[in-house]
Order: C-alpha cells, then sequence, then structure tokens
C-alpha cells in the first residue's frame, strides 16, 4: 500500500496569517520557518455565497482552525500577520485574542501602492 500518513507536528511557536477578502476570510497555521500545517476559509466551515463574507463567518472560521491548532499541534504562542481590507479582519482579531493563544505580535502586512500603474492616454477630441 503506498498511502500517506500524516504525522502529527508538534508546533509550540508558530505564525497566523489571516487574508480577509471582500468575499472571503482564510487562515493559514505556519511554523516559525514558515511552513504551513493547517488552513482554513469560510468556505469549509459551511459558508457559501454572500455569507462568507461577513465578520460571523470569520470569527466561526478562526476559532475552529485555533482549535484544531491548540488539539492536534499544541500551538502555544503565535505571531500574527493580517492582510486584506475585507469585514472579517476585526471579527478575525477578536477571535485569536479569545482562543488562548499567546499573541507575541500582531503586523498588518496588507500591500499599499506607492506611485500605483501609470495613467492611460489623454482622450483625442
Amino acid at each position: 500500500m503506498n498511502k500517506k500518513s500524516k504525522t502529527e507536528k508538534i508546533v509550540e511557536k508558530g505564525r497566523i496569517y489571516v487574508t480577509s477578502t471582500y468575499n472571503n476570510t482564510l487562515v493559514t497555521l505556519t511554523d516559525n520557518e514558515g511552513q504551513p500545517f493547517l488552513t482554513g476559509s469560510c468556505g469549509m466551515y459551511g459558508f457559501s455565497g454572500t455569507r462568507k463574507s461577513t465578520p460571523y463567518a470569520s470569527t466561526v472560521t478562526v476559532q475552529s482552525t485555533l482549535q484544531k491548532a491548540l488539539d492536534e499541534n499544541n500551538m502555544r504562542e503565535a505571531s500574527v500577520y493580517i492582510k486584506g481590507i475585507g469585514p472579517g479582519r476585526m471579527a478575525a482579531l477578536k477571535a485569536i485574542r479569545a482562543s488562548g493563544v499567546d499573541i507575541i505580535k500582531i503586523m498588518d502586512i496588507t500591500p499599499i501602492p506607492h506611485n500605483g500603474v501609470r495613467p492611460p492616454k489623454m482622450r483625442k477630441g
């Protein structure tokens, strides 16, 4: 049999990446080297359509993913990196604070254009 058995990875310290878009909220948990070991999105927890873009869906997603990390991977402290400006951004942060994981630092890694793209040519007329 060529079945891969999942090995339980013990991660005491890690990183939590929260990407909050207008339509969804994604949560990725990595170790300190940046290797992901657990992911979650609003669609994975039964939300579909416009309900994915609600703060409640974001809260449920973060709580469920972090609970899984606490139970299976023994995660105790983490650095939080938040990206995006969606409606679930602050709700995700509240859920992380309430989860019992010690937060080392919180960083905003939302990309900001410093000059943007070149504007279109002037209209002839």
